[in-house]
């Protein structure tokens, strides 16, 4: 079976990823933990681990928020209180919007 083409990504976002990457790495190293054992606490394969760190943008989101939060990479706020009160005040708001957004009807007459 073929090998499926790989999704471009804008700078900023291979950027990011890569940052997360090296951000996970270090702390990894800072703390003295293998990449194994790195695996076997956050329940991921060690070449998982090695893709994250590589800034691998295909790895799942999960995956690679679960690596951080063992290494003590924080994504969010550091205050367990504070992201869940975030988390809270922004499924409120989206409770207000509309569920699905449709495509303008109307076309934009931009011939002047």
């Amino acid at each position: 079976m073929a090998k499926p083409m790989t999704r471009p990504y804008s700078r900023y976002s291979h950027d990011a990823v890569v940052l997360l990457g090296q951000l996970i790495r270090r702390a990894r190293i800072e703390r003295k933990i293998t990449a194994t054992e790195l695996a076997e606490r956050a329940g991921l394969s060690r070449g998982l681990v090695q893709r994250i760190e590589k800034g691998d943008p295909g790895c799942a989101i999960g995956a690679v928020f679960e690596a951080a939060a063992v290494v003590g990479v924080r994504l969010f706020d550091a205050d367990h209180g504070a992201l869940t009160a975030a988390l809270g005040a922004n499924t409120a708001m989206l409770t207000l919007l509309p569920k699905t957004v449709r495509a303008s009807k109307l076309e934009a007459k931009d011939d002047f």
